[in-house]
């Protein structure tokens, strides 16, 4: 039985982010990506991420992270990512928050040129923290993507608010966004509770369908999450600005702005031709926290599907470390969560 847990928590534009840099469970595999598998399957790991992720100890918003090896020297550590419902393939939030808490921790070393490049392998691929710093001190962290692209567009479903147009993007995880308005919705904080409702019912009626598949790699099939955004008025320099809710796993609201949720975001606007070469989208959260969004090259991925290469950029503070302790007589100790 497991005796203590030591973790770091952070939170990026509100979103926490609980890090536990030596697990106290095995979690093997190949790479990072068999790991993720394993770990859903092992009941030993599952339990330690209900241990740390439902109450009493954590809450049915929590998300936090496991470190494990890397998949090779080219990066720096890999992650297991996970919620209240289980694993999930990318975290983009995440990816802010063990950047600035590598270099802040010293795992990796500040570069002195004030960019230090964090490499994480993650179930989805390798991503980069690109953390700036000055005078010793991280002032902002970017979350460079897997390429990123369009699964489809215009989607026309039935909810129970009326027929929607959805877009659907792979952005190291599936997402179908639309548009709040044509719910009767706007993201602010009055209205989270209609848009978890909203975001649940679209990702039900997305489950199963094609739309939900991944083109290349059935691990990354499924609807992770549904964002939910306004279109507000665009910058004087031309940049977007954008405010959303992006409702994930089963029920979940990410206070930030959703790191790969932006960077799906970015793929959908830059395919469009709305979001113009050189601009950026200004990514608000339902709690104001903002992330700036850009492309950092054009590519394709293996089907030769255009895609982008998304940055979005905010930042992380620490808010805190524990160390969570298991009484073996508490019935309650493996962890419950009430929605």
């Amino acid at each position: 039985m497991i005796d203590h847990v030591d973790t770091v928590d952070y939170h990026t534009g509100g979103e926490p982010f609980r890090i536990v840099a030596e697990p106290p469970a095995a979690i093997p595999g190949r790479s990072v990506a068999d790991r993720h598998i394993r770990a859903i399957a092992d009941p030993a790991v599952d339990g330690l991420r209900r241990l740390l992720c439902l109450e009493p100890r954590g809450h049915a918003d929590m998300f936090g992270g496991f470190l494990t090896p890397p998949d090779d020297a080219g990066a720096d550590f890999g992650v297991l990512f996970w919620h209240k419902d289980g694993f999930s393939s990318a975290c983009g939030h995440g990816t802010i928050a063990l950047g600035a808490w590598a270099v802040e921790s010293g795992r990796v070393v500040a570069d002195p040129t004030g960019v230090t490049d964090v490499t994480i392998d993650v179930p989805s691929g390798r991503v980069v923290a690109r953390v700036h710093t000055e005078a010793g001190q991280v002032t902002a962290v970017d979350f460079v993507n897997v390429p990123s692209h369009v699964l489809a567009t215009d989607v026309e479903i039935r909810t129970s608010r009326g027929n929607v147009l959805v877009d659907l993007a792979y952005a190291g995880s599936v997402y179908a966004h639309l548009r709040a308005a044509d719910v009767g919705l706007s993201v602010e904080p009055r209205n989270v509770d209609a848009l978890i409702a909203v975001g649940r019912e679209v990702k039900s009626l997305l489950t199963g369908t094609p739309y939900a598949q991944h083109p290349t790699d059935r691990r990354l099939n499924g609807i992770y999450g549904t964002i939910l955004y306004d279109e507000l008025d665009e910058e004087a320099n031309g940049d977007l600005h954008q405010r959303s809710a992006t409702v994930f796993a089963d029920g979940a609201l990410d206070r930030s702005p959703c790191g790969s949720g932006s960077a799906s975001r970015v793929a959908v606007l830059a395919a469009s031709g709305a979001l113009k070469p050189g601009r950026c989208l200004l990514h608000e959260s339902v709690v104001g926290s903002r992330f700036v969004c850009t492309v950092v090259a054009g590519t394709t991925v293996d089907d030769g599907t255009p895609a982008v290469v998304p940055s979005v950029t905010g930042m992380a503070y620490r808010c805190g470390s524990s160390r969570f302790t298991v009484d073996p007589r508490d019935p309650l100790a493996s962890g419950f969560v009430l929605r």
